[in-house]
Protein backbone atom coordinates (compact mmCIF):
# COMPACT_ATOMS: atom_id res chain seq x y z
CA UNK A 1 0.00 0.00 0.00
CA UNK A 2 1.67 3.45 -0.91
CA UNK A 3 0.95 6.66 0.68
CA UNK A 4 -0.58 9.72 -0.75
CA UNK A 5 3.09 11.27 -0.57
CA UNK A 6 4.00 8.70 -2.41
CA UNK A 7 1.77 8.90 -5.30
CA UNK A 8 2.37 12.55 -5.37
CA UNK A 9 6.36 11.99 -5.73
CA UNK A 10 4.97 9.78 -8.64
CA UNK A 11 3.01 12.58 -10.20
CA UNK A 12 5.43 15.20 -10.10
CA UNK A 13 7.60 12.65 -12.00
CA UNK A 14 5.40 11.96 -14.55
CA UNK A 15 4.98 15.85 -15.03
CA UNK A 16 8.91 16.95 -14.67
CA UNK A 17 9.25 14.46 -17.54
CA UNK A 18 6.63 15.88 -19.70
CA UNK A 19 8.62 19.31 -20.03
CA UNK A 20 10.93 17.88 -22.83
CA UNK A 21 7.89 16.72 -25.18
CA UNK A 22 6.61 20.09 -25.50
CA UNK A 23 7.72 22.29 -28.49
CA UNK A 24 9.73 26.12 -27.22
CA UNK A 25 8.69 27.15 -30.93
CA UNK A 26 5.03 26.24 -30.61
CA UNK A 27 4.50 27.92 -27.07
CA UNK A 28 6.39 31.30 -28.39
CA UNK A 29 4.19 31.17 -31.49
CA UNK A 30 1.34 30.92 -28.72
CA UNK A 31 2.72 34.02 -27.11
CA UNK A 32 3.38 35.83 -29.35
CA UNK A 33 -0.15 35.66 -30.85
CA UNK A 34 -1.31 36.44 -26.98
CA UNK A 35 0.68 39.65 -27.81
CA UNK A 36 -0.52 40.43 -31.04
CA UNK A 37 -4.55 40.27 -30.62
CA UNK A 38 -6.67 42.54 -28.86
CA UNK A 39 -9.13 39.77 -27.06
CA UNK A 40 -8.00 36.41 -26.18
CA UNK A 41 -10.85 33.87 -25.39
CA UNK A 42 -10.14 30.22 -24.11
CA UNK A 43 -12.50 27.37 -24.18
CA UNK A 44 -12.23 24.09 -22.63
CA UNK A 45 -14.68 20.96 -21.26
CA UNK A 46 -14.54 19.42 -17.85
CA UNK A 47 -11.35 19.92 -16.39
CA UNK A 48 -9.27 21.19 -19.26
CA UNK A 49 -12.34 24.11 -19.12
CA UNK A 50 -11.21 24.60 -15.15
CA UNK A 51 -7.62 25.10 -16.30
CA UNK A 52 -8.39 27.24 -18.86
CA UNK A 53 -10.53 29.43 -16.72
CA UNK A 54 -7.10 29.68 -13.89
CA UNK A 55 -5.18 31.39 -17.77
CA UNK A 56 -7.96 33.67 -18.28
CA UNK A 57 -7.70 34.90 -14.67
CA UNK A 58 -4.23 35.21 -14.78
CA UNK A 59 -4.33 36.95 -17.82
CA UNK A 60 -6.70 39.40 -16.23
CA UNK A 61 -4.36 40.03 -13.55
CA UNK A 62 -1.95 41.72 -16.44
CA UNK A 63 -4.46 43.53 -17.75
CA UNK A 64 -5.28 41.03 -21.19
CA UNK A 65 -8.42 41.46 -22.71
CA UNK A 66 -9.12 37.53 -21.66
CA UNK A 67 -12.22 35.38 -21.47
CA UNK A 68 -14.15 32.49 -20.85
CA UNK A 69 -16.20 31.37 -23.61
CA UNK A 70 -19.95 30.42 -21.85
CA UNK A 71 -19.52 32.57 -19.03
CA UNK A 72 -21.92 35.40 -18.65
CA UNK A 73 -19.69 38.16 -19.29
CA UNK A 74 -18.10 37.08 -22.16
CA UNK A 75 -17.60 39.73 -25.30
CA UNK A 76 -17.86 39.14 -28.68
CA UNK A 77 -15.39 37.57 -30.97
CA UNK A 78 -14.14 39.95 -33.83
CA UNK A 79 -11.33 39.71 -36.30
CA UNK A 80 -8.08 40.28 -34.92
CA UNK A 81 -8.65 37.67 -31.50
CA UNK A 82 -7.51 34.55 -30.58
CA UNK A 83 -9.40 31.70 -29.24
CA UNK A 84 -7.42 29.02 -27.20
CA UNK A 85 -8.94 25.94 -27.29
CA UNK A 86 -7.78 23.08 -24.80
CA UNK A 87 -8.70 19.47 -25.42
CA UNK A 88 -6.98 16.48 -25.21
CA UNK A 89 -8.45 14.57 -28.02
CA UNK A 90 -9.11 17.24 -29.83
CA UNK A 91 -12.85 15.75 -30.79
CA UNK A 92 -15.10 17.41 -28.26
CA UNK A 93 -18.01 18.32 -30.16
CA UNK A 94 -18.98 21.78 -28.38
CA UNK A 95 -15.24 22.74 -28.81
CA UNK A 96 -15.03 21.88 -32.22
CA UNK A 97 -18.53 24.12 -33.00
CA UNK A 98 -17.17 27.07 -30.71
CA UNK A 99 -13.28 26.54 -33.10
CA UNK A 100 -15.58 26.71 -36.59
CA UNK A 101 -17.72 29.75 -35.27
CA UNK A 102 -14.38 31.24 -33.93
CA UNK A 103 -13.01 30.65 -37.57
CA UNK A 104 -16.16 31.88 -39.95
CA UNK A 105 -15.74 35.67 -37.56
CA UNK A 106 -12.48 35.96 -38.94
CA UNK A 107 -10.42 35.15 -35.16
CA UNK A 108 -6.76 32.77 -35.14
CA UNK A 109 -7.66 29.76 -33.36
CA UNK A 110 -4.65 27.49 -31.16
CA UNK A 111 -5.43 24.51 -30.04
CA UNK A 112 -3.70 22.78 -26.67
CA UNK A 113 -4.20 19.19 -27.57
CA UNK A 114 -2.46 15.99 -27.24
CA UNK A 115 -4.07 15.28 -30.92
CA UNK A 116 -2.95 17.42 -33.54
CA UNK A 117 -4.56 15.24 -35.89
CA UNK A 118 -7.59 15.94 -34.87
CA UNK A 119 -10.91 18.02 -36.07
CA UNK A 120 -9.88 20.89 -33.91
CA UNK A 121 -5.89 20.50 -34.65
CA UNK A 122 -7.18 20.68 -38.28
CA UNK A 123 -9.20 24.08 -37.95
CA UNK A 124 -6.04 25.69 -35.61
CA UNK A 125 -4.36 28.42 -36.52
CA UNK A 126 -1.30 27.21 -34.34
CA UNK A 127 -1.14 23.98 -32.27
CA UNK A 128 0.94 23.67 -29.36
CA UNK A 129 1.21 19.76 -28.45
CA UNK A 130 0.94 18.57 -25.02
CA UNK A 131 1.97 14.93 -23.74
CA UNK A 132 -0.80 12.70 -22.12
CA UNK A 133 -3.59 10.46 -22.65
CA UNK A 134 -7.33 11.29 -23.25
CA UNK A 135 -9.39 10.36 -20.88
CA UNK A 136 -10.89 7.20 -21.86
CA UNK A 137 -7.18 6.66 -22.75
CA UNK A 138 -7.25 5.44 -26.07
CA UNK A 139 -5.45 8.45 -27.64
CA UNK A 140 -1.59 9.61 -26.20
CA UNK A 141 1.91 7.33 -26.09
CA UNK A 142 2.75 8.30 -22.71
CA UNK A 143 2.13 6.10 -19.76
CA UNK A 144 0.67 7.52 -16.83
CA UNK A 145 -0.31 6.36 -13.17
CA UNK A 146 -3.22 8.66 -12.94
CA UNK A 147 -6.68 8.01 -14.24
CA UNK A 148 -8.28 9.55 -17.26
CA UNK A 149 -6.66 13.00 -18.17
CA UNK A 150 -4.93 14.18 -15.15
CA UNK A 151 -1.46 14.02 -16.47
CA UNK A 152 -2.58 16.50 -19.63
CA UNK A 153 -4.76 18.20 -17.54
CA UNK A 154 -1.80 19.07 -15.22
CA UNK A 155 0.56 19.82 -17.50
CA UNK A 156 -1.89 22.16 -19.10
CA UNK A 157 -2.07 24.69 -16.34
CA UNK A 158 1.47 24.41 -15.53
CA UNK A 159 2.02 24.75 -19.48
CA UNK A 160 -0.40 28.38 -19.22
CA UNK A 161 1.57 29.18 -16.61
CA UNK A 162 4.75 28.91 -18.10
CA UNK A 163 3.05 31.47 -20.65
CA UNK A 164 2.46 33.94 -17.80
CA UNK A 165 5.48 33.82 -17.25
CA UNK A 166 7.03 34.26 -20.61
CA UNK A 167 4.51 36.90 -21.40
CA UNK A 168 5.28 38.96 -18.17
CA UNK A 169 9.10 38.89 -18.61
CA UNK A 170 8.16 40.00 -22.67
CA UNK A 171 5.59 43.02 -20.82
CA UNK A 172 8.43 43.76 -18.37
CA UNK A 173 5.93 42.78 -15.52
CA UNK A 174 6.90 41.30 -12.07
CA UNK A 175 4.27 39.82 -9.74
CA UNK A 176 3.79 43.29 -7.69
CA UNK A 177 1.97 45.10 -10.70
CA UNK A 178 0.14 42.00 -11.21
CA UNK A 179 -1.33 41.67 -7.57
CA UNK A 180 -3.19 45.31 -8.33
CA UNK A 181 -5.66 43.63 -10.55
CA UNK A 182 -6.50 40.63 -8.34
CA UNK A 183 -9.98 40.61 -6.50
CA UNK A 184 -10.02 43.27 -4.05
CA UNK A 185 -13.97 42.61 -2.73
CA UNK A 186 -13.15 39.26 -0.68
Amino acid sequence: MKKTTEYLAQVVQELSQTVQLISDAEAEKLVNQILESKKIFVAGAGRSGLMGKSFVMRMMHMGIDAYVVGETVTANLEKGDLLIVGSGSGETKTLVAIAEKAKSLGGTVAAITISPESTIGALADMIVTLPGVTKDQSTGDYKTIQPMGSLFEQTMLLFYDSVILRFMEKKGLDSTKMYGKHANLE
